[in-house]
């Protein structure tokens, strides 16, 4: 894992993402980047990488460079998905907080990558985020803590994603 860690020079921040179905609205899977001593992605019983190309320890992805969360997000964009991501720069302090935090928080079960998510936000943002199984909820509370930002990501690859993870070569990536 150390030989892996990457240290994104952008300021200490969270971003999470939600996976929210296009045909009926409802959230599908909610992850967290971290930003911190190092920048890794918490992927609650997430689907992404299967100790492809990332080290990974109990949902815990590492060495999150741009084109690691670049592949990451249009992994889960497609025609039949959109990827809400909501970040907001913190503290190092509450980015080390929340480091430590996923890195006890896994492996997740199944369907419960909202209920893991915004229990660790619940825990960093007491009285302004709340324990959710529900995607969206954890979306709209995190969205009312001071400073969120978001944006929306929409691609229309076709629905089965599994050719993101197979055209992309870390090693081309490195060299970028």
């Amino acid at each position: 894992m150390a030989r892996a860690a990457y240290r994104h020079d952008g300021p200490p921040s969270l971003t999470v993402y939600t996976m929210i179905n296009n045909n009926n609205g409802s959230g599908a899977h909610t992850s967290l980047m971290i930003n911190g001593s190092q920048r890794v992605i918490f992927d609650p019983a997430g689907s992404f990488n299967k100790g492809k190309h990332l080290p990974e320890r109990n949902d815990v992805l590492f060495g999150i460079t741009p084109a690691v969360e670049d592949v990451y997000t249009r992994y889960h964009a497609r025609k039949t998905y959109r990827v809400q991501i909501q970040r907001l720069d913190v503290s190092p302090q509450l980015a080390e907080r929340a480091m430590q935090l996923v890195k006890g928080a896994g492996p997740v079960p199944q369907a419960q990558c909202s209920l893991a998510t915004s229990q660790i936000l619940a825990e960093l943002f007491p009285g302004q985020v709340s324990s959710s199984w529900l995607p969206r909820k954890t979306a709209d509370e995190f969205a009312k803590v001071t400073g969120v930002t978001g944006e929306t990501l929409y691609e229309y690859d076709d629905d089965d994603n599994s050719n993101v993870l197979a055209a992309w070569d870390p090693e081309r990536a490195k060299a970028q």
